[in-house]
């Protein structure tokens, strides 16, 4: 049964450079005809299901206003959700105020992600972020008084000619902030992105690695647990939104550019304002197979560090996870390890899963 809802915003105040998700300058009367269009497409798609989770990104949700922010809740208030719902909003530091956080709470968001990024000013200007040190902490704190407490900040990391004191600096700074979830991400130059145009190179990756075990290190020393090859919480705050992707579970994808899984299928909507404004919200769709549907429990599972619990794995698809072929030769490997309940990736390798993934692609057995 679906359990879960992405909501996709696709505007935004101002183009960050390395950003290749589907989005839009904002333009009040596109925000309005977008609106009144989700709420069409969730009339039409949504089956009634009390959902556990809720995830509003972008795009940059925060760049509406209050009314359009109203608009949207009210849409919203149509989905059933649980008593004990994770309800997610993605925000921006720079349009983020405590009369917009006031509203999400009383709309009863309770989990806020914040894209920080970084905190040193020539990489902020490099990713054509705009926000300084005092604001974030400011921001982070009023969030605080008005009854936020599970909150994540992203960070990213292996900037070009970036060092490791640098990013050693971001990660004190990130710390203090005092907040139960960071989300950390390599910088990858990605298509149709302002960094690719002007044709930026990715970072070495030995530098890239260093970088990834500092983290670790360092995340992990405060307490931090770091459950997904990215995400580091603290005990209880874990993404239960972001794990139904990882559980390789079923959720709704509504809104220009979202994805969703349903039914066994999984399906893509456009990308283009106009075909959703005409109600034409799906681009492309595949009913999955048995075998491509393991293939995505072993490529989506394998990314948590505890891995894939055995007996789930077993009652999903009626199979021993030990009877596939590829799983028994990594395990002799020791690329995948295993303990009484769950098979995952070798820490050794969790920095190059991507190389041990592949494996499952075109699965035989």
């Amino acid at each position: 049964m679906v359990k879960s809802a992405y909501i996709h915003i696709p505007f935004c105040d101002s183009i960050c450079s390395y950003c290749d998700f589907c989005k839009f300058i904002k333009n009040e009367k596109w925000v309005s005809s977008y609106l009144n269009t989700l709420k069409l497409e969730i009339e039409e798609k949504y089956k009634g299901e009390v959902l556990d989770t809720i995830y509003i990104g972008g795009g940059t949700p925060s760049s509406l206003n209050i009314n359009e922010l109203n608009q949207l809740f009210s849409i919203i208030k149509h989905l059933k959700m649980s008593k004990e719902i994770e309800f997610t909003f993605e925000c921006n530091i720079e349009n983020l105020t405590k009369e917009k956080l006031e509203l999400l709470y009383e709309n009863g968001v309770n989990r806020l992600s914040i894209g920080i990024q970084t905190f040193n000013n020539k990489y902020l200007n490099y990713l054509n972020r705009n926000h300084d040190n005092k604001t974030v902490t400011q921001k982070i704190n009023i969030a605080k008084e008005i009854g936020f407490k599970n909150i994540n900040i992203d960070l990213i990391y292996a900037l070009p000619d970036e060092t490791l004191d640098e990013l050693n600096n971001d990660l004190e700074l990130f710390l203090k902030l005092d907040i139960p979830h960071i989300s950390t991400y390599s910088l990858i130059i990605e298509p149709n992105t302002k960094l690719y145009i002007i044709d930026e190179k990715n970072i070495d990756e030995e530098i890239d690695y260093e970088m990834y075990k500092l983290i670790c290190n360092k995340l992990e020393n405060n307490g931090y647990n770091h459950y997904e090859v990215s995400n580091f919480g603290k005990v209880g705050y874990e993404s239960k939104h972001n794990l139904t992707y990882w559980n390789n579970q079923e959720y709704y994808g509504f809104g220009v550019g979202a994805s969703g899984y349903i039914d066994n299928i999984r399906y893509d909507n456009t990308k283009s304002l106009n075909q959703y404004f005409n109600g034409k919200y799906v681009s492309d769709e595949q009913r999955l197979e048995k075998i491509e549907q393991i293939e995505n429990e072993f490529i989506l599972g394998l990314r948590k560090i505890n891995g894939i619990n055995k007996e789930d794995f077993k009652s999903k698809y009626n199979i021993d996870i030990k009877s596939i072929e590829v799983v028994n030769t990594l395990l002799n490997e020791h690329k995948l390890l295993e303990d009484e309940k769950n098979i995952y990736i070798n820490l050794e390798y969790i920095y190059v899963s991507n190389e041990i993934l592949v494996n499952f692609i075109n699965l035989n057995f």
